[in-house]
């Protein structure tokens, strides 16, 4: 007979079930008295297996609605410059896009400093959603100079990525990115695009993109669902060279240190 606690045992079969699609994402859990006679177990026992699996990712409490299966995240590696579509193929995920609107606008401040431009220049901006297995995962905005903007938006945009319009058909090289990423919560527009409440939690991602002589060349931000996304990254720590010992006395104390 298992000696875990009662919890555990509730919560590694409700676990399974998201585990094995008897309980798909979106699905509500049995309300907390279906639950105490499925398994028939105390209130207090359903309500700390849940909040497990709450603190697991597995389930998310709505207030007013109930207890719902959660869509299973996607962990992204932030180590090298990759676009959207190469992130998900290489996860095993199907990404599609979808095209908002395409047009050409003055650049605002924020945009031509980016792309290195005087403010009020010509950009062209292009609106998507992107898309994992037809889930919405990201709003995305990106800002080209009008000359190459204008080329890029010829394109079919929902089959054909930026960065390989860029690299493949204009012989733009993509060498390096800056990546700026915060917490926020959705705007009107986003929220929108993603099909969430406005407020909802997303990764905001300012990426700006180079190509040879350090010109930039792309300007996006990139609204990533909080609920469907994390992003991880492994930094090495720079060697450094020692510059003082500290040497124990006899007493336990510290002595100077040593020149």
């Amino acid at each position: 007979m298992s000696r875990s606690p009662l919890y555990e045992r509730v919560e590694s079969v409700l676990a399974g079930d998201i585990a094995d699609g008897s309980l798909p994402p979106e699905t509500q859990l049995p309300s907390e008295d279906g639950l105490v006679a499925r398994f028939k177990v105390s209130r207090t026992t359903v309500r700390k297996a849940i909040q497990n699996l709450v603190e697991r990712g597995l389930v998310e409490v709505r207030r007013g609605k109930g207890t719902f299966v959660t869509q299973p995240k996607i962990t992204q590696e932030l180590t090298e410059l990759t676009g959207f579509v190469e992130d998900m193929q290489a996860l095993g995920r199907t990404p599609t896009a979808r095209l908002l609107d395409k047009r050409v606008l003055a650049a605002d401040e924020v945009v031509a400093r980016h792309l290195a431009l005087a403010p009020g220049t010509l950009v062209v901006r292009l609106r998507r959603v992107r898309l994992a297995d037809g889930v919405a995962m990201s709003f995305d905005e990106t800002y080209l100079p009008r000359e190459l903007g204008e080329k890029i938006a010829e394109n079919d945009l929902e089959a054909e990525p930026v960065f390989a319009l860029l690299e493949m058909k204009y012989d733009t090289a993509l060498l390096e990115a800056e990546y700026k990423l915060e917490a926020s919560a959705a705007d009107l527009v986003a929220a929108q695009a993603l099909q969430v409440s406005a407020g909802s939690p997303i990764f905001l991602i300012e990426r700006t993109s180079y190509t040879t002589g350090n010109r930039p060349v792309d300007y996006e931000r990139l609204h990533y669902r909080g609920d469907l996304i994390r992003f991880v990254t492994r930094l090495a720590r720079r060697p450094r060279a020692p510059t003082q010992s500290w040497h124990a006395e006899p007493s336990g104390a510290l002595s100077t240190p040593s020149p």
